[in-house]
């Protein structure tokens, strides 16, 4: 069991209501409610099916407030920049009376008072709200720290548009062609509204005292350095990966608790507990990955043409894309499902490869369980993480682009590099130090777990 603080404070933590982007922060809520802090979850419309408002467990809550959608028509569709400008007027407002309520409360009963606010990076306004009631608060960011650079010396003028040279060299970071860049930075022109967007995390940063990380020192060391050598009060608090498969100091985390979609568990596992060990290929692409009919059917093949058995998470909405019969043709090699337990199917002594989409969440999953991977990446942030995959942290392969799409032939050749007893053996090795580490760093008086600690002092004494 975590230790506790002697005196309780109040936080709240602003989620982005998107299961990869929930994870971390609902991780990093239960960090901070196991020192001994009560925390409120807060989130938004859209995750009010799944998550009820009341206890999660002790000193942990969660509040669902209103941002408007409800308003919206049913199947009417709604750009970003509406989507960004509806959120940015109707949040702020069910914010407010949230804190109202809550200091309220505080000084009614003369205990927890509220004294941070926590809230996703692309939300800069709440840091203003925040500072309106008179509370600090900071961002969390669910990218990693080499993305977040990226974006910042975009935003400085350092990194610019397009590349002169095949290859840049940016101050911390590794050397980056434009495949390697996040997708809205190596094509601007395609989401320029996007591009606005991730920009605007910067509106208000350099007042900030507080910037959290779901990462940690020594997996992107040269960056997290260089972002505090620019006056950044960066805080890496990660790897957000429920507490028994890393340091087991928070009692019955087992799983994020918080799921949008509905896992098939007993299927997975009972078809897992069938198979050899390191024999089986895991795929899956995230919970946003919208693949093309093409690049479904090439995945398809590749997986089957692998010759290793497989199991690929094939979201309910993405399985008319299947070839015509794929699942009886499979029967003997594959499984697919419409949603599993990501951690338990990684932890599984069956499972030897990680096919996927590279986001970040995934990633610093399979790096905390030691598992390989093969880096397929789709968007936003997941170019810049199949670079580390290969390049910094060379805990796999990444899959080759012919003209927009990646072959049957080269996801299979992928996969079977990484799969193969001699040819796979450095990624393998490479990913059980990188899970050493991330254990090290959650681990009582590890870099991760001193940066909460340094937090959690720092606003006791405000």
């Amino acid at each position: 069991m975590e230790g506790k603080n002697d005196e309780q404070s109040h936080i709240l933590v602003l989620f982005y209501p998107v299961q990869g982007h929930m994870n971390p922060m609902l991780q990093f809520s239960k960090r901070l409610a196991a020192k001994g802090q009560k925390v409120t979850m807060v989130s938004t419309t859209p995750a009010s099916k799944t998550m009820k408002p009341g206890s999660f467990r002790r000193n942990l809550n969660i509040e669902i407030i209103s941002d408007g959608s409800e308003q919206t028509p049913q199947g009417s569709s709604e750009s970003l920049e509406k989507s960004v400008q509806r959120c940015e007027t109707e949040i702020p407002k069910s914010l407010n009376q949230l804190i109202k309520n809550i200091k309220n409360n505080s000084e009614e009963n003369g205990k927890y008072p509220l004294k941070f606010l926590v809230y996703h990076y692309s939300m800069p306004w709440a840091f203003n709200i925040a500072r309106e009631h008179g509370i600090d608060a900071g961002p969390f960011y669910t990218t990693p720290a080499s993305v977040k650079t990226i974006c910042y010396q975009y935003h400085k003028g350092i990194l610019k548009l397009p590349l002169e040279n095949p290859t840049t060299k940016l101050p911390s970071l590794p050397p980056l062609q434009l495949e390697d860049l996040p997708s809205f930075l190596s094509d601007p022109n395609t989401d320029p509204a996007f591009i606005k967007l991730a920009m605007r995390q910067f509106t208000n940063l350099s007042e900030v005292r507080w910037i959290f990380h779901s990462t940690f020192e020594k997996l992107e060391h040269e960056v997290l350095e260089w972002m505090a050598n620019q006056n950044l009060p960066v805080k890496a608090i990660g790897p957000t990966v429920p507490s028994m498969y890393l340091d087991n100091r928070l009692e019955d985390d087992k799983d994020y608790g918080l799921n949008l979609f509905e896992p098939n568990v007993e299927i997975c596992m009972n078809w897992l507990d069938s198979k050899e060990a390191g024999s089986v290929v895991y795929a899956s692409f995230g919970s946003l990955a919208n693949l093309t009919q093409e690049q479904f059917e090439e995945l398809a093949w590749g997986l089957c043409n692998s010759n290793h058995s497989f199991l690929w998470v094939v979201r309910e909405s993405e399985k008319e894309k299947l070839p015509a019969n794929f699942e009886g043709q499979i029967a003997e090699k594959g499984l697919v499902v419409t949603w599993c337990k990501q951690l338990q199917v990684l932890s599984h002594k069956a499972v030897g490869c990680f096919l996927t989409h590279c986001g970040w969440n995934s990633a610093l999953e399979a790096l905390s369980l030691g598992v390989p991977m093969v880096g397929m990446p789709h968007q936003a942030d997941h170019p810049t993480v199949a670079k580390y995959v290969k390049d910094v942290w060379k805990v796999g392969v990444r899959v080759k682009v012919n003209e927009g799409s990646v072959m049957k032939e080269e996801i299979s050749a992928c996969i079977k590099k990484v799969m193969d007893k001699d040819e796979g053996k450095e990624f393998r090795n490479a990913a059980l130090v990188w899970k050493e580490l991330a254990r090290e760093a959650m681990e009582m008086g590890g870099s991760s777990d001193k940066n909460i600690e340094e937090f959690l002092s720092k606003i006791k004494s405000t």
